[in-house]
C-alpha cells in the first residue's frame, strides 16, 4: 500500500485553530501563512493556548481581502494580508521562545478583538519577509528558518498513529489536537518515527527531532478547556523518552527548483532513508 499526503493543514495565527487544505505552497520557512501571526503579551512574549486555552475556539479561514476570524459572541474580524508595497507597520521586537524577532504590529482594533475575547491586553503581529528565524543549529541542514512555530517548519503525524492512540483512550481524539501540518496515510503505527529521508515529488523532506508534546494537547479543541490528563498520561506509557512525551515528528525541507513546490492531498510518499526505531524508557 502506497503512503500518501492525507491531510494538510495551516495555522496562519500561532495557537489559533488551523484550516484543513486541498493543497498548500511551501516556502522557504515552510507553508504559506503558516504560523506567520502570534499573539504577545504586554512584555511582547508570545501567548498560546498553554496559558490561554480559549484561543482553541477562535476560528480562522483564508478568505478573499485576508484572515476572516470568528470567536463566540464576537464579530467576524478581517485582517488583510500584508501589502510589502506599504511601510504603514510599527517594528516591534517579539519574544518566540528564546528567539527575539522583529515583527510588524497590525493595528489597534485587531488588537481590542483579541484583548476582549481573551480577556487581557494582547497585540497580534506578523513575521514580514526579511525576519529571519534560524531553525536551532543543532537540527537545521541547510540555513534552515521557521516562522513563529515552536521551532521546525513542518510537523508530520500519520493517521496509523491517531488510530492506535484513540484505541488506547477513552475519549475520542480529533487530529487537530496536535496541529501537525502534514498527514499521511498507508504506514504502520509510528512509521513516521523512522522517516529519515523522504521525498513528496521532487521536494525533499528530513525527519529531523521527534516532537515533544505538551498541555496544549489536553484541551478540548470544542471546548477550548482542559477537561481531562488525556492524551499525555496515556503516550507517557509508552512514549516517552528522557522525560518528554514524543509524538510525531518534526520535519526540515528543501524546496525543489523544478516545480511549484506545491503540496496536494494524494500526493505519493517516498521513503530514502530509514532511520532506527525509536527507543522509549
Amino acid at each position: 500500500m502506497a503512503i500518501v499526503v492525507s491531510q494538510l493543514w495551516v495555522y496562519p495565527i500561532k495557537s489559533v485553530t488551523g484550516i484543513l487544505l486541498n493543497s498548500v505552497q511551501l516556502e522557504k520557512r515552510g507553508f504559506q501563512y503558516d504560523r506567520r501571526w502570534m499573539l504577545v503579551d504586554s512584555n511582547h512574549r508570545f501567548i498560546s493556548q498553554r496559558q490561554y486555552p480559549k484561543m482553541a475556539l477562535i476560528k480562522v479561514a483564508l478568505s478573499e481581502f485576508g484572515l476572516a476570524l470568528n470567536a463566540p459572541d464576537m464579530p467576524t474580524l478581517i485582517v488583510p494580508y500584508p501589502d510589502p508595497q506599504i511601510e504603514l507597520y510599527e517594528a516591534l521586537e517579539v519574544i518566540c521562545w528564546d528567539d527575539q524577532i522583529i515583527a510588524h504590529h497590525i493595528n489597534g482594533s485587531t488588537d481590542n478583538w483579541f484583548s476582549d475575547f481573551l480577556g487581557m491586553d494582547c497585540q497580534l503581529v506578523y513575521m514580514p519577509d526579511d525576519s529571519l528565524r534560524p531553525v536551532d543549529p543543532q537540527y537545521a541542514q541547510n540555513h534552515d528558518i521557521a516562522s513563529f512555530s515552536d521551532g521546525f517548519p513542518n510537523l508530520l503525524i500519520s493517521e496509523a498513529s491517531l488510530a492506535d492512540l484513540n484505541q488506547r483512550v477513552d475519549i475520542d481524539l480529533s487530529m487537530s489536537r496536535f496541529r501537525p501540518n502534514i498527514v499521511v496515510s498507508g504506514c504502520a503505527a509510528y512509521a513516521e518515527d523512522t522517516f529519515g529521508h523522504f521525498m513528496v515529488g521532487d521536494m525533499n523532506f528530513f525527519a529531523v527531532k521527534p516532537c515533544s508534546r505538551c498541555v496544549v494537547t489536553t484541551i478540548n479543541p470544542q471546548t477550548g478547556k482542559k477537561e481531562s490528563a488525556e492524551p499525555l498520561k496515556t503516550l507517557a506509557q509508552f512514549r516517552k523518552q528522557k522525560n518528554k512525551v514524543l509524538f510525531g515528528q518534526n520535519v526540515l525541507h528543501q524546496l525543489s527548483a523544478t516545480n511549484n513546490n506545491q503540496l496536494s492531498i494524494g500526493d505519493k510518499v517516498k521513503i530514502i532513508r530509514l532511520e532506527k526505531q525509536l527507543e522509549f524508557d
